[in-house]
């Protein structure tokens, strides 16, 4: 079903989203001033499949506002993974910094340029395999980028550290907006592909943190009370022995009932 009005809208929508997603994540790691789970492969896989994103979208000649998504989502990218670069653990060198980003940057630029202008030729021909090519190259990207914050993930039980939770939710309603966009737009299987492999994924890092949660918060509250309770019985027990000392000043240890009676029976003058 195609409709120009809601495809335009519904790419408007998950252009926004996909404008502000990184931000809490750049914020977030600002502040903490540390990048610790939030691995450096993860925001590069993603900046890198921003490149064959920007050609495919670009060259088929999709939604205005789909072909602008990939250029924003690298440059958001291209921002965390300097982040993930110049923060603890890491703390790479500034100057080696702006040697891989200048690198990049002109790299992407003239693959860019250079293939779009070759494939929206041969795609307006009706010749579009060489155009799915790069599509299917941007979801694969796209995939394994999300696959380092999984071995992360493993490290600590499943527990999620340094991913901020607001950023997956904000990526994930991108992704599921610009999906609804390709779906009322031209129905390209291959972009509904790529947006549900983002949303899967990033699903099962929320998910991951829930089971977390579930395994070692939630249903161990009851043990953590149990211990709790022994603690403060033991704390007791210490405190009934240190009456012992104050109130007699000696101890028999091999009659703890004479102790008693001398801590009832005697008062100190």
């Amino acid at each position: 079903m195609i409709s120009e009005k809601a495809s335009t809208a519904l790419g408007t929508v998950g252009t926004v989203c996909w404008c502000i997603q990184l931000i809490p994540q750049i914020y977030f790691n600002f502040k903490r001033k540390n990048c610790e789970g939030f691995p450096p492969i993860f925001m590069f896989l993603w900046a890198l499949c921003g490149i064959p994103f920007s050609i495919y979208f670009v060259s088929t000649r999709a939604n205005l506002a789909v072909q602008i998504q990939p250029q924003l989502f690298l440059l958001f990218c291209l921002t965390a993974f300097i982040q993930s670069l110049y923060y603890p653990p890491v703390q790479m060198s500034k100057k080696k910094i702006v040697v891989i980003l200048l690198t990049f940057i002109i790299c992407g630029v003239g693959a860019e340029v250079g293939f779009i202008l070759w494939l929206r030729k041969l795609y307006d021909e009706g010749t579009k395999w060489p155009t799915l090519i790069f599509g299917i190259s941007a979801s694969v990207i796209l995939a394994l980028g999300l696959v380092p914050p999984y071995f992360e993930l493993a490290r600590r039980n499943g527990r999620v550290v340094g991913i901020n939770f607001l950023f997956l939710l904000v990526d994930f309603s991108g992704a599921f907006f610009s999906m609804l966009a390709v779906v009322f737009g031209n129905m390209d299987v291959m972009g509904i592909i790529l947006y549900c492999i983002c949303m899967t994924m990033e699903a099962g890092i929320f998910l991951s943190q829930i089971i977390w949660w579930l395994r070692f918060r939630a249903f161990n509250k009851d043990a953590d009370l149990e211990k709790n309770d022994e603690r403060q019985t033991s704390i007791g027990n210490q405190d009934t022995e240190s009456k012992y000392i104050v109130l007699n000043g000696d101890i028999d240890c091999e009659n703890p009932q004479k102790n008693e009676e001398k801590v009832v029976g005697e008062v100190p003058k």
